[in-house]
């Protein structure tokens, strides 16, 4: 029974990889492997990284491929939401930080790219600052309250 040439496992002669390490066996599984890899590597450059297509307000383009109107918006999103749970976080015993950490982190970009895939499409810019403003006002309500 021949081995493997990378972990010498036995393999059996007509397995195409082996079955402990993954390897390819024959000359055809090397190229096939090699040309699922290049495919793979083009999707990734092709894609830019991160999906979207450049100066597209979906919050996937790089920065640099945006307008200034756009990250100035997204800038403003992190400095905003970063601000909203460091200071809801001094506030953690009172019930009011827990709304208001949400507010936080609801209006952070990457939160655009994690509500994509299961909405279909990435929030919009007036829905992540209507879901910032709905979360800030019932904290602020419910430490002056309570």
């Amino acid at each position: 029974m021949p081995s493997c040439p990378r972990c010498e496992a036995s393999v059996t002669e007509e397995a195409r990889y082996c079955a402990q390490c993954g390897a390819p066996q024959t000359e055809d599984a090397a190229e096939e492997l090699d040309e699922y890899v290049q495919r793979q590597a083009e999707q990734v450059a092709g894609s830019g990284g991160g999906g979207g297509d450049a100066g597209d307000s979906d919050g996937f383009a790089d920065m640099a491929d945006l307008s200034d109107r756009e990250q100035l918006w997204r800038r403003g999103c992190y400095v905003v939401g970063y601000g909203t749970v460091v200071v809801a976080l001094t506030l953690v015993p009172a019930v009011g930080a827990f709304p208001l950490i949400l507010a936080g982190v609801a209006i952070l970009p990457p939160i655009r790219r994690l509500t994509a895939e299961p909405l279909g499409s990435p929030l919009k810019r007036e829905v992540m600052a209507g879901l910032y403003a709905i979360f800030a006002v019932i904290g602020a309500a419910l430490l002056f309250l309570l």
